[in-house]
């Protein structure tokens, strides 16, 4: 009997990952990840040339991304069925051989993987191996501090509604904004009403080749990749300058 090794893969840089992650994805025979139908895949991307030639790879590709509104019916129906059959299979093979789950970021900080995890604990052995977020990784790539002495952080979805983001953005001393992608311009507009917009920053493929920083105001907000964070540092308490 095998056992679900979910193994966090860090901001998009595999040099990011973690010894202990790397051990895990260059000795997986069985490797599964997430994936857009027709896509590589994020986590993938991550390990080429890492990955045993004779590894078994398994892609989940995911029922619907875009094409249902998240928050309706047809979509919730679709995702639970679609956990429900992967982890259904992965118990299958994890009968006969350890399963290395490969996951962007950090597995239990929003992650797909722990929708499987939730179906699977108790049931199969399991391990979860964490990793950077793709915040911090967004954040250093800035080359500033997100937070300072007593700052409050908040880390929002921007699928939230409109007014949850400008209550919640007006009431945080940093913010982390992440699932932009069409939802940036009313994340825009929301930094706007809550008097942040101009210390905003979006960072887009933090840490990977392709990598780009810039102010809010100068993005072009209609054309926003899904790997894309809006920031917002805090300016707290911190000791002054010795002359």
């Amino acid at each position: 009997m095998g056992k679900i090794i979910c193994t966090g893969l860090g901001p998009g840089d595999p040099d990011l990952m973690s010894l202990r992650a790397h051990r895990a994805v260059t000795s997986a025979t069985q490797v599964a990840y997430f994936r857009k139908a027709g896509r590589a895949g994020q986590a993938r991307r991550i390990v080429t040339g890492l990955l045993r030639t004779d590894a078994v790879e398994h892609a989940m590709e995911y029922p619907v991304t875009t094409e249902l509104p998240f928050d309706g019916p047809e979509y919730n129906d679709a995702l639970a069925r679609f956990y429900d059959d992967w982890a259904s299979r992965l118990r299958e093979v994890a009968q006969m051989s350890d399963v290395v789950v490969l996951c962007e970021g950090d597995p239990f900080f929003y992650g797909s993987f722990m929708h499987l995890y939730s179906r699977l604990s108790g049931v199969v052995e399991m391990e979860v191996i964490p990793g950077i977020t793709g915040m911090s990784g967004c954040w250093t790539a800035t080359g500033q501090p997100i937070t300072w002495g007593d700052d409050v952080l908040s880390v929002l979805m921007g699928t939230l509604p409109e007014a949850d983001l400008v209550r919640f953005m007006t009431q945080a001393d940093a913010l982390v904004v992440m699932k932009t992608g069409r939802n940036l311009p009313k994340i825009r507009r929301a930094l706007q009403a809550a008097g942040r917009l101009d210390s905003a920053w979006l960072v887009e493929a933090g840490t990977m080749p392709n990598q780009r920083i810039q102010r809010l105001t100068e993005a072009n907000i209609e054309d926003c990749p899904y790997f894309a964070i809006v920031l917002v540092h805090g300016q707290g308490r911190r000791p002054e300058v010795a002359e």
